[in-house]
């Protein structure tokens, strides 16, 4: 129970956080330690739950199983999806090296901005993901 309150308060905090910093176009470093942490709550919560399923105790509804585990997978596929930033952010960009310093921090900075993007949506996928499971498995 208290897992699931934790996914649900950490993947709002960082989806409100990252939402915000990529709105103001301001990178945070804390919005990575809020995602993270949510992250890790997630994973928590899942390995639980699977747990608890081995150990014979079973959901009142099936829809929680599966509200518990897509989290996993949007983590995954966010994860996925923001190892891609990269490449689409620097383009046709042969040697990053090469460019001006100047030049450099533009494009870190459009990377950043990009993976918050990414992550931030997931943030906020998982976070309707553990109300609704929140909710059906009450």
């Amino acid at each position: 129970m208290y897992v699931g309150i934790s996914v649900i308060a950490l993947n709002a905090v960082a989806g409100l956080w990252g939402g915000i910093s990529w709105l103001r176009k301001d990178p945070s470093v804390w919005f990575w330690y809020f995602l993270r942490t949510a992250q890790l709550a997630v994973v928590i919560q899942a390995g639980l739950g699977m747990a608890l399923l081995a150990g014979g105790n079973q959901p009142g509804n099936e829809l929680h199983v599966l509200y518990g585990l897509l989290p996993l997978l949007v983590t995954l596929v966010s994860e996925a999806m923001r190892v891609g930033a990269v490449t689409r952010q620097t383009g046709e960009i042969a040697d990053v090296d090469a460019l001006p310093h100047a030049e450099q921090v533009a494009l870190a900075r459009r990377v950043v901005l990009h993976e918050t993007a990414i992550m931030t949506v997931g943030a906020l996928v998982i976070l309707g993901l553990a109300l609704r499971a929140y909710f059906v498995g009450t």
